[in-house]
């Protein structure tokens, strides 16, 4: 029976079966640039990354195959994933279980912690992940606080990993806040987004779910210093700071593209 909560569905086998193709997408298909790979080690830590173009978006592609890339792939390394995928749509969660995906809360955080392994999160979700194309150099966190305690908690640090250019992978015209509203999917689904874009190959992809084919534009990750947070701390001070740390780096990185294709 499917348990989107179990840790020991990874397959590092398969990993490093598929690794070698992604590796070459990553670097010919979207020519990604790689900075800050001296923060990555092999002690706990807490990814926590901006979220870009939805469930095709390369960003978590170009993530996970760096990560996989520099600590290798029997590192215990976990992507918290969605309910959609985790909970709601078992064929696909058994997929992404041996890739070490395990369903996103904030037990399972801990759990991937406590012992010894490392944990990668979107705080801003479909915040972050469907947001309007005309805010695609911002990073979207929202009101979330559950990382930062999480960190506090275990006594390890938050790694913010960045990643611009991803967000162009399909153009988002409307988030369709009040489609998701009226559909409950908040309720049912755990998103408060019904996304509407432009995107190959169907032209028009609607809601939050339709795969799409990522436009080739060229994207850029850098992993930033470790954060961290000392037990006493506010969350929301700690959230805040960590934000701003990702959208200075995010406005960096828009400023370089920017440079290079001005």
């Amino acid at each position: 029976m499917f348990d989107g909560d179990r840790l020991d569905r990874r397959d590092p086998a398969l990993i490093g079966k598929v690794l070698p193709a992604l590796q070459w997408l990553n670097r010919s298909y979207v020519k990604l640039r790689v900075s800050g790979l001296q923060h990555l080690g092999p002690a706990p830590a807490l990814y926590v990354a901006n979220h870009n173009g939805g469930i095709m978006g390369p960003d978590l592609f170009c993530t996970l195959g760096t990560l996989w890339e520099r600590l290798g792939v029997d590192a215990p390394l976990f992507p918290l994933a969605h309910d959609f995928a985790m909970r709601q749509f078992a064929p696909l969660g058994l997929v992404l279980q041996r890739f070490g995906a395990i369903r996103a809360c904030p037990d399972n955080a801990r759990r991937v912690l406590t012992q010894g392994g490392q944990a990668l999160v979107y705080p801003g979700g479909d915040l972050d992940a469907y947001r309007h194309s005309r805010l695609r150099d911002q990073v979207v966190l929202g009101e979330r606080t559950g990382f930062v305690r999480i960190a506090q908690e275990v006594g390890v640090p938050i790694i913010p990993i960045v990643v611009h250019g991803a967000h162009r992978s399909a153009y988002i015209f409307s988030e369709g806040e009040g489609i998701a509203r009226r559909l409950g999917l908040m309720r049912w689904a755990r998103v408060s987004r019904f996304p509407l874009a432009l995107a190959l190959p169907w032209g028009l992809a609607l809601g939050p779910w339709l795969p799409y084919l990522p436009l080739p534009f060229p994207i850029q990750l850098r992993v930033l210093p470790p954060i961290l947070v000392p037990r006493g701390q506010d969350p929301v001070v700690a959230r805040d700071q960590v934000r701003s740390s990702m959208q200075a780096t995010l406005d960096e990185l828009a400023q370089t593209s920017r440079g290079k294709n001005d």
